[in-house]
């Protein structure tokens, strides 16, 4: 869940802790507007995260139990929520090494290959309105990955940044040919992935444990594809690695490092849409390269 704060509930995060665990805090440290490190009564420290739209909360929580269903990354446990409060499981954090990362890329791999039931499918009891980062996200399932794809998350993102002045029409000309050409770039056809959706560094917490942890998932069922290429977008430490791992486990298909492009599309319109023009460039530059394959 990223940063709609401010739910107006006049409730301080100790308090939700307390209510939503049914122990006392004992102590608050802020770490952000929206986020509070809160310790209870006898010592366990959690997160407490707070929304404005219920369906943040609900998406996050949802998200997290359906990633940890499936026995495979590591994510923090889900100690409550409601309309505005999450309260999660506290990760001691460490330092990523090459081992962490290749045992990261073995789980990644596992969480893909559980599946989903169809491309957009949210997790279970998850809204269908729901949110990756700040910029709703809405789950319509479809069994046509290409299709799928360029009408539920890249042109409703590209619509949006045209609207608003951060995407010329030209530009947006450019990105919808490559959409219109998914259907001959997009590889082998493969099932519907479990995806954390909103894969960026930032979400992957190295713990002291000596393993990765995912934060913040937008999930939803998807192409594998579109993961991996959210940890290439941003960088990741031992990424290699991470992708060695991944290959041990389900070999990706033919072409996929020239793929990582269109499936970048997705979330460098988000980021358009969120910080402006900057990553506009960056969306028309892999539209094209995609064009020219």
């Amino acid at each position: 869940m990223s940063a709609r704060a401010g739910a107006g509930t006049g409730e301080d995060p100790g308090a939700a802790a307390a209510r939503l665990t049914g122990r006392p805090a004992t102590r608050r440290r802020p770490l952000s507007a929206m986020l509070t490190e809160v310790t209870l009564d006898g010592g366990q420290t959690v997160m407490v995260k707070r929304g404005d739209d219920p369906g943040v909360v609900a998406a996050e929580a949802a998200g997290l139990r359906w990633l940890a269903d499936a026995g495979t990354v590591r994510v923090p446990a889900v100690h409550g929520h409601d309309r505005h409060w999450l309260v999660t499981e506290q990760v001691p954090t460490g330092h990523p090494s090459t081992r962490a990362a290749a045992r990261f890329g073995r789980d990644l791999a596992a969480l893909h290959a559980v599946g989903a039931p169809a491309f957009g499918a949210p997790p279970p009891d998850g809204p269908a309105d729901a949110y990756i980062g700040m910029a709703p996200m809405r789950n319509v399932t479809g069994t046509d990955w290409p299709r799928w794809y360029a009408e539920h998350r890249v042109l409703p993102y590209l619509r949006r940044a045209v609207d608003d002045g951060t995407v010329r029409r030209g530009e947006a000309e450019v990105i919808e040919r490559a959409c219109e050409r998914l259907p001959e770039l997009a590889g082998p056809a493969e099932p519907p992935a479990r995806l954390h959706g909103d894969l960026w560094n930032g979400n992957v917490l190295w713990g002291a444990d000596g393993q990765a942890w995912l934060i913040d998932p937008a999930a939803h069922g998807g192409h594998r594809e579109t993961d991996l290429a959210m940890l290439h977008l941003f960088g990741c430490p031992h990424l290699d690695q991470v992708l060695d791992g991944y290959q041990e486990v389900a070999p990706l298909a033919e072409g996929w490092a020239d793929r990582v492009g269109l499936h970048q599309l997705f979330p460098l319109l988000v980021h358009t849409v969120l910080f402006g023009r900057g990553y506009a460039g960056q969306a028309v530059t892999v539209a094209r390269a995609a064009l020219a394959r």
